[in-house]
């Protein structure tokens, strides 16, 4: 086998940082990140980074990179992780670690990603003012009527991918279905998945676990501080839109970690559904 990468993946607390760690101590590997919030330096405790134990242990990238406040892609990950990686085995690996949950940061690294045009900020800002004003409800019909392909299969529970996808559509007048061309770019490397799983029970405890850990941790105090940052995509994430609800007075403290721990276990679902969908992936039970 000549030069791989190995990417470890899975739902949100399964183990993937511990597991990862011992492949790469094993391999002699640094890893490689492959959180589309992790990547942002404001916000560890809600994101469950690695912590300054596990960062003296392994070199890691791509962890409290980037501040919230920089607009940051998946095409932008692509680029830069592809970089790194030819960099590393340049230096003389063989083998690199590569761990994470973002099912579209992976997918850039494995296949790459269409070219989707950039939209102005000021068009995205003028659809974050409707969001607050008319509800997502109003933007989601808006791409109905515009894109009916993306807003069949889109979450359209999540304003950040609805707006993604409107905010092309507007700006070029092509539907943003019209970039996804879906071909996959050849890359000069073997590529290995390791899927991590658990009994869903286990699974969805200790999903539950770790966000009262987080809340004891300070998880409200680091919502607190982003409370100014809340309309950026890095904040349309598990954790802090419940936090930012619970600052409003919609509900109180508990339904709010009751909420984030609903929140993180569907978001599993999700990355579980997506996944198992890739019949190349080596799926190993902890």
């Amino acid at each position: 086998m000549g030069r791989t990468l190995e990417i470890i993946l899975g739902p949100t607390g399964v183990g993937k940082t511990g597991f990862s760690i011992e492949r790469a101590l094993e391999y002699g590997s640094p890893i490689i990140s492959c959180d589309s919030r992790q990547i942002f330096k404001e916000i560890p405790i809600g994101t469950a980074a690695p912590s300054a134990q596990d960062l003296a242990r392994v070199k890691h990238y791509f962890i409290g990179t980037y501040s919230v406040t920089e607009p940051y892609t998946a095409a932008r990950y692509e680029n830069e992780a592809l970089a790194l990686i030819d960099r590393l085995f340049s230096e003389g690996h063989e083998r690199l670690v590569m761990t994470g949950g973002s099912m579209l940061y992976i997918d850039a690294v494995c296949n790459g990603l269409d070219d989707i045009p950039e939209v102005p900020i000021s068009l995205r800002a003028h659809l974050m003012d409707c969001l607050r004003s008319e509800g997502l409800a109003v933007l989601t019909e808006q791409l109905r009527e515009l894109d009916p392909a993306t807003w069949e299969r889109i979450d359209r529970s999540n304003p950040h991918r609805v707006i993604r996808a409107l905010e092309v559509s507007l700006y070029t007048g092509q539907p943003f279905s019209s970039f996804q061309t879906h071909t996959s770019r050849k890359r000069d490397f073997e590529i290995v998945k390791t899927g991590l799983m658990r009994e869903r029970e286990e699974l969805y405890e200790r999903i539950d676990r770790r966000a009262i850990e987080m809340v004891e941790g300070g998880l409200e105090e680091e919502a607190r501080r982003m409370v100014p940052y809340r309309d950026l995509p890095a904040l349309q994430t598990v954790g802090y839109r419940e936090f930012f609800e619970y600052f409003d007075g919609l509900r109180d403290l508990d339904s709010t970690i009751a909420l984030i721990q609903r929140n993180s276990r569907h978001y599993a679902k999700r990355q579980l559904t997506w996944w198992h969908r890739d019949p190349s992936i080596r799926w190993i039970e902890l």
